[in-house]
């Protein structure tokens, strides 16, 4: 890892860490959405050391039950912790809102991605930068109830 992928995956975790105090000292009252989007606190089990990881994440899509979200990374070349960890161990914990839900997470489908991408960009334009800022196939998350 370079230094400057270390600066950037600090500057995330930074600012994730800030967005989750704000969300929890306000009762939930501030913080809920960002960019137009309503936010989520994930919690994932770590796939090394098998600690419960929290991060703060938007939500583009939602679909009755189902969440979408976007392993992006800000357009950098690597998946973000989050998704590696859930991709080992797909319960995961979201809070929402206020509301907690067990959910199971997967990976998009080829055809899910082509349905999903047109929405997620709608929602917020910068994901098509990210796209245009990486050679990798950013992932797509689905979740759902357990």
């Amino acid at each position: 890892m370079t230094l400057k992928q270390s600066v950037a995956d600090l500057q995330l975790k930074t600012l994730s860490r800030v967005h989750r105090t704000i969300v929890h000292a306000s009762g939930g009252r501030v913080g809920r959405s960002a960019f137009g989007m309503p936010t989520v606190e994930l919690v994932t089990v770590g796939r090394k050391s098998g600690r419960s990881r929290s991060t703060m994440l938007t939500v583009p899509v939602v679909n009755g039950d189902q969440l979408v979200l976007v392993a992006s990374k800000g357009g950098d070349d690597r998946d973000p912790d989050w998704y590696r960890n859930l991709v080992d161990h797909p319960d995961v914990e979201l809070t929402m809102a206020g509301h907690h839900r067990l959910m199971r997470a997967r990976s998009a489908t080829l055809a899910e991605k082509a349905e999903l991408w047109p929405q997620v960009e709608k929602s917020y334009k910068g994901y098509a930068n990210y796209r245009r800022r990486t050679e990798r196939d950013i992932p797509l998350v689905i979740c759902e109830p357990r």
